[in-house]
């Protein structure tokens, strides 16, 4: 006898959006294509998705396996982090804001992608609108839908010539007379993501600051999303709330233990501000989101940061990923075919105008009305073996034509995976 299902109406947002979003769809599409004639006998090369291909550094797994073992440490704690985390970040940041940063300055959240979706519910009402510069992590558009909000997408406009010539972060960049005339009555805050996912862009000092002043002048929040913050290339990195007393009071800063210790995994991450009333609203909602974060992992974060401090660990991962991406990058410089040279993350933007696919490659019917990159990002998986992201995905569909042409590939991965990459893209030659 069945069963018969009962008829339930749920949230209107996840029945309207009913498209399998990019991480399904490369992710299948990888996993169909393992097993094709063209990759049997061969390693299927993942560089989609931000996830490292290696363990945490030996000290950081240590430490959790060490705070397993206490009792105490396996239950709740307090809802705004434990003190032994939440001291380690006073450490870590005190000196960058040039200030003896408090209790009350600093919350611990589930993951950086929790502490924005905190910061939004905490601050949004019905109505309220968000900036969101394009392109933009896809997280960021429901979380702050899902709160009530409605997106205002602003561009960061890409080079000329993206297409013929490697390009810089620095050549991407905001028009922001269009950015103040976005401003509405109903603007209530900002998302600005630097270092920069997909593009790599580390935004200047002159770039921040005018994006401050006018929120400022608007009296608009700022939510920096820096979970990149020790990934920059530049010789230096500029963080927003440092760069006025009236700009730091707007400022709500995200960071992020999964991309500072190669644990994206263990979900830890944080919000910071000066205005210890701004961020109350955050560490509320966080606290009605998922009350307290895994207290093992926060006592191995704030362990971790104590000794990635002493021996000088963020300085030395820097240089291994300036090196990575050389080891990478050296294919395109090889094969001819442009990118945007990273200033900051993990991540590559590459040009694919000039490799020619054959025009009748057959496509599954679930990306042909998605932008063309999903079908280079198709094309690559099944004839190479190698697993890229496309960034349209980051993109309102008006604007995609923008990165129609490019892929997004993540260098997060050993150096020998990475060389098998290159060989494995020489195969590009064949087809340019």
């Amino acid at each position: 006898m069945s069963t018969s299902r009962p008829k339930v109406v749920a949230n209107k947002y996840f029945t309207s959006n009913t498209a399998k979003d990019v991480w399904s769809l490369t992710n299948e599409a990888a996993a169909k294509a393992a097993n094709n004639s063209k990759n049997q006998g061969r390693e299927l090369i993942n560089l989609g998705q931000g996830f490292f291909s290696y363990s945490p550094p030996q000290f950081a797994i240590k430490e959790a396996q060490k705070a397993l073992d206490i009792p105490i440490v396996n239950q709740y704690s307090p809802t705004r982090g434990r003190p032994s985390l939440i001291n380690s970040l006073i450490k870590l940041y005190s000196p960058i804001y040039n200030t003896e940063l408090k209790a009350e300055n600093v919350t611990v959240t589930t993951g950086a992608n929790e502490g924005i979706l905190s910061c939004l519910m905490g601050l949004l009402n019905a109505g309220d609108e968000v900036i969101v510069f394009e392109p933009f992590f896809d997280q960021y558009i429901p979380n702050i839908e899902l709160c009530g909000g409605k997106v205002v997408y602003v561009p960061i406009n890409p080079p000329k010539e993206l297409d013929q010539r490697n390009t810089r972060g620095e050549e991407w960049t905001i028009d922001f007379e269009q950015f103040e005339k976005a401003i509405t009555s109903k603007t209530k805050a900002v998302i600005i993501n630097t270092p920069h996912n997909p593009i790599g862009k580390v935004f200047t000092r002159e770039e921040l600051t005018t994006l401050g002043n006018i929120c400022v002048k608007h009296n608009v929040v700022i939510i920096s999303d820096e979970v990149y913050e020790h990934l920059y290339f530049t010789d230096s990195f500029t963080r927003i709330a440092t760069l006025s007393p009236e700009i730091g009071q707007l400022t709500l800063t995200v960071g992020s233990a999964g991309k500072s210790f190669a644990a994206t995994g263990w979900r830890i991450g944080w919000v910071l501000s000066l205005n210890a009333e701004l961020l109350s609203y955050a560490a509320k909602a966080h606290t009605r989101i998922c009350f307290a974060s895994p207290s093992p992992l926060q006592e191995a974060c704030a362990n971790s940061i104590n000794d990635a401090l002493k021996i000088g660990y963020f300085e030395k991962m820097r240089q291994e990923y300036i090196n990575k991406f050389k080891i990478f990058t050296s294919i395109f410089d090889e094969l001819g075919l442009p990118y945007t040279a990273p200033e900051g993350t993990y991540f590559v933007l590459v040009d694919f105008s000039k490799v020619k696919i054959p025009e009748d490659y057959p496509y599954p019917e679930e990306i042909l009305n998605k932008g063309k990159d999903f079908r280079i990002s198709h094309w690559l998986i099944n004839e190479l073996g190698v697993v890229a992201i496309p960034p349209t995905e980051f993109y309102i569909k008006e604007h995609e034509k923008a990165a129609e042409n490019l892929l997004r590939f993540a260098v997060c991965k050993d150096d020998a995976y990475l060389e098998n990459a290159v060989e494995r893209l020489k195969l590009l030659k064949d087809y340019l």
